[in-house]
């Protein structure tokens, strides 16, 4: 795949004052003295994008996440540094963002168009998919001014998608719609990305970063802290969030080799073969996961599963069926293999977890982790399906 975004060296910096009798100084000073400290809403960034990639970015309030996506936009120029952008961007940066809040929000779907390089018989063609998706009723009629943030939303992500973008940026714009217009959002989202569209996706929603995006990105204080495949980077992140600083001298940058000391290994991903089964079918859970020490005494993985409303079904571990996974420092794939599915029509829930010392001690749990559905035509009731006869 080829670079759509690539960004090398960048810096954006701003001067910082005292106060406006300084920066009023600073101006007038015949020798150019300076009352003013610079400072680095982003410093060195490098990183390249590729074409089709969904990107999440992770980070902290005022980390520099806004900033960067502004440049990428145009909206902001770098102080230092290149940003080359082979694409047409659009972008849900802020509610309201580009409308005008006299005009009402049909006037401003043609004010957005517009200003993307549309003519107003292109902007026709897709005038009532637009209204059709914001679905804000006679609101199109009336100035966007009036509109809740709810509204706002719904007609500038409706905009954002409509323009057939190369490069989509959303910047926590769905946080304030409802959650059937987030999980439609999402859906769009997903579409789109399907058909090749680079999709740039702030959320604090850390799980939905896992679930939507192939990469993040981590900017902290204006560093780039990390870059690479969704789950390290967000378990990566996670472990910040909770540990702070102290872990922050064990991260590299791209890529996170090195984790927190007390950290002994992590489950790296899950996988099902199938997520749509039938009972006495074949289902395979495939884990894959990371030993950060020489070994792990004792090691041991287990697999849980559970209904919706988490009433247990079957806890299997390795430790109780005597079976050896390997132990060392390394990425390692285990799989666990149900020759025929005994389950009967529903919707079940995985947990997988990695411990030691008969599971006394937990290194790593990942609850819900993934779900399945069992269909059939009519067998039985119940959950499970036990091997039976009749005698008369």
């Amino acid at each position: 795949m080829d670079s759509i975004i690539k960004i090398e060296h960048m810096d954006k910096v701003y001067k910082m004052y005292a106060s406006n009798t300084d920066r009023l100084k600073e101006a007038l000073h015949p020798f150019k003295k300076k009352y003013s400290h610079a400072h680095y809403a982003l410093k060195d960034i490098n990183l390249e994008i590729k074409q089709g990639e969904s990107v999440g970015l992770l980070g902290t309030n005022g980390s520099g996440k806004s900033t960067l996506l502004k440049i990428i936009t145009g909206v902001l120029t770098p102080s230092n540094g290149k940003v080359v952008v082979d694409g047409k961007v659009s972008a849900l940066l802020e509610l309201g963002a580009g409308f005008n809040p006299e005009y009402t929000g049909l006037e401003n779907i043609y004010l957005n168009g517009s200003m993307m390089g549309y003519t107003r018989e292109e902007i026709d063609q897709k005038v009532n998919g637009i209204i059709d998706f914001a679905d804000i009723g006679e609101f199109i009629h009336q100035p966007v001014k009036t509109y809740s943030s709810g509204m706002f939303a719904r007609l500038a992500f409706s905009v954002a998608i409509s323009v057939e973008p190369e490069i989509l940026i959303v910047d926590e714009a769905l946080s304030v719609g409802d959650s059937k217009f987030q999980i439609k959002c999402i859906e769009k989202m997903e579409q789109i990305k399907s058909q090749g569209t680079t999709v740039l996706f702030v959320s604090h929603g850390i799980e939905q970063i896992r679930r939507f995006c192939d990469r993040a990105v981590w900017i902290e204080k204006g560093n780039l802290k990390a870059a690479g495949p969704v789950n390290d980077i967000c378990d990566l992140y996670e472990n910040y969030l909770i540990y702070g600083e102290q872990i922050e001298e064990q991260i590299e940058e791209q890529v996170p080799q090195n984790q927190p000391v007390d950290i002994l290994g992590r489950i790296k991903s899950i996988n099902l073969n199938k997520e749509k089964i039938k009972s006495f079918e074949e289902l395979r859970v495939e884990i894959e996961y990371d030993i950060y020490v020489d070994e792990i005494s004792n090691f041991l993985i287990g697999v849980a599963f559970y209904t919706p409303d988490r009433e247990y079904i079957f806890g299997p571990n390795t430790f109780l069926d005597g079976v050896e996974i390997p132990n060392t420092l390394g990425t390692h794939k285990v799989q666990y293999i149900i020759k025929k599915l005994p389950l009967l029509n529903g919707i079940y829930q995985i947990d997988v977890g990695i411990f030691s010392q008969k599971g006394l001690v937990c290194i790593d749990y990942k609850g819900e982790s993934k779900s399945f559905m069992v269909g059939n035509d009519y067998i039985s009731e119940g959950k499970f399906y036990i091997e039976h006869e009749w005698e008369i």
